[in-house]
């Protein structure tokens, strides 16, 4: 995985989805993320982190719980949820911020 500053330290909005393969949210979560980085392109990343590949990064970040959603534009966390989200509500949470 890049380096995590470098993925959050960006311009643009960006959502981090974090997950495990085998909770059945997180992967309800996927296509509804594929709908929010469709929706908006390129001014948004929207980025699915498995929690079991990243162990260190999920327990920095206190991740207790999958998924996690979170916010963060020029390396500032925005806003922060445990549980899942529609898409047309992610897709306005992340419009303030672009």
């Amino acid at each position: 995985m890049a380096k995590f500053g470098d993925l959050i330290d960006v311009e643009v909005p960006v959502l981090l989805e974090f997950f495990t393969e085998w909770d059945e949210r997180s992967t309800t979560m996927h296509p509804v993320l594929k709908d929010v980085a469709a929706a908006l392109g390129d001014k948004a990343k929207v980025i699915k982190i498995d929690v079991e590949k990243n162990n260190e990064l999920a327990d920095a970040l206190r991740i207790k719980g999958v998924p996690t959603l979170i916010i963060y534009k020029s390396g500032e966390m925005k806003w922060r949820q445990n549980g899942e989200e529609d898409a047309n509500t992610l897709i306005g949470r992340l419009q303030k911020y672009v």
